[in-house]
């Protein structure tokens, strides 16, 4: 997402979707990955245990693409039921992300930087107001790998949130040959959470620019 993004075109607004009957084709992938999940053991320390769990408030979620295996999980298991929503690419791919998410466990909102990007950031802004989490990876949804890009800031500073910066270490884990080294921890492995918390003040400091994010978000996520 980008703050200064431009207007797409008519061609740029089609929002593809998966039909129902495809849908049925990702039921065994989700069953196995809601499964996988539960068998993972997380571990955190009191001070990061406090920050996941502290749903007093809707907050952002800022994790690295690779660490997006996670993300139900941190949802379920944290945030004390309260819903979160991810930004999604309107693309055909994007279709059959958003089907699988939902038979996951989160909810999305369409867009990207280069599709309806303006619309996509207003409407999370609107979800973290109307009460919901939001989830966002600055590096996706094709990188660079780490690249931060601003739009994450743009959301949680318009709407006034916390962001949670996500740390997640593996003892066990394939690594895939993708673009982002995308990362599954093997079934009944343990993951060590940790975390860093920015206050809707210090996102709010002109001064606080992406990279400074950047390089707190990977001080959390040694690969």
């Amino acid at each position: 997402m980008e703050a200064n993004a431009q207007p797409p075109d008519a061609a740029e607004e089609q929002i593809y979707t998966v039909p129902g009957w495809q849908r049925l084709l990702l039921w065994p992938l989700a069953l196995l990955v809601r499964l996988w999940g539960r068998t993972l053991r997380f571990e955190a320390a009191p001070e990061d245990l406090a920050r996941y769990t502290n749903a007093d408030k809707p907050i952002a979620l800022i994790l690295w693409h690779n660490r997006l295996f996670l993300a139900t999980e941190i949802v379920r298991r944290y945030r004390g039921g309260r819903e979160a929503y991810s930004l999604v690419s309107a693309s055909k791919d994007g279709a059959w992300l958003v089907a699988f998410f939902s038979m996951v466990g989160m909810r999305t909102v369409r867009g990207s930087s280069h599709r309806l990007g303006r619309e996509a950031v207003r409407e999370l802004i609107g979800k973290l107001r109307e009460g919901y989490d939001i989830g966002i990876t600055p590096d996706g949804p094709k990188g660079p790998r780490y690249e931060f890009k601003p739009g994450a800031l743009v959301v949680a500073r318009r709407a006034g949130v916390p962001a949670l910066l996500i740390g997640a270490r593996f003892t066990a884990a394939w690594r895939l040959r993708s673009w982002d080294g995308f990362v599954m921890p093997r079934p009944f492995s343990r993951v060590q959470m940790v975390s860093a918390w920015m206050t809707a003040e210090e996102l709010r400091d002109r001064e606080l620019t992406p990279e400074r994010i950047r390089d707190r978000l990977l001080a959390i996520n040694p690969d």
